[in-house]
């Protein structure tokens, strides 16, 4: 892991690989924001953003006179079946909370990764964020793809391209944790 933050900018490069799982990142650069409604639409009439080396942010953010208020992450496990199309047109980040499921780790595998950023710091967020544009302003404000300049946002590596992901560790050390509490307290 990193000490200090990695600055890295969109569209993402090949830079993409050297991250490691709980590497802090600051990122600058243009994203996307999408979450179920935007996926589905992406899926079925096309992209319509230049996807190669594009991060979406699963995000619905609040949007109020062309500026952004708030812009805290959604949970990402909801688009676990939705980004794998994003993925393979290039797609070379995912931003959001909670992770993603194994299917998604083995999609980033040499192709991307996931950035975690922590739910509920949506005003912080937006205080590195500039409104740019609007794709799907139909769908409504949540579900709508927003176009965001970022300036620096904090981020964490939670799944690297080479499968490691914080949150499955997480998950792994808990269980043998309560595996362990149980087996003590002769409940096994």
């Amino acid at each position: 892991m990193t000490q200090e933050p990695v600055q890295l900018r969109t569209p993402i490069g090949d830079e993409v690989f050297k991250l490691r799982a709980g590497d802090h990142v600051e990122l600058s650069g243009i994203v996307y924001t999408a979450r179920d409604e935007a996926h589905l639409r992406m899926r079925e009439q096309g992209i319509p953003f230049d996807p190669k080396g594009a991060v979406i942010y699963h995000c619905g953010p609040l949007v109020k006179n062309n500026r952004i208020l708030a812009a805290g992450p959604t949970t990402s496990a909801r688009m676990n079946e939705l980004s794998g199309f994003l993925l393979d047109k290039g797609v070379r980040g995912l931003i959001g909370k909670g992770g993603m499921g194994a299917t998604v780790r083995e999609q980033l595998r040499g192709r991307g990764v996931y950035f975690a950023f922590t739910g509920g710091c949506a005003a912080l967020a937006s205080s590195h964020m500039t409104l740019k544009g609007v794709f799907f302003e139909d769908l409504g404000m949540a579900e709508a793809i927003w176009v965001i300049a970022l300036d620096r946002l904090p981020l964490i590596v939670g799944i690297d391209s080479h499968g490691d992901d914080i949150f499955e560790s997480v998950r792994r050390h808990a269980g043998e944790v309560f595996q362990e509490y149980c087996r003590k307290a002769g409940r096994t």
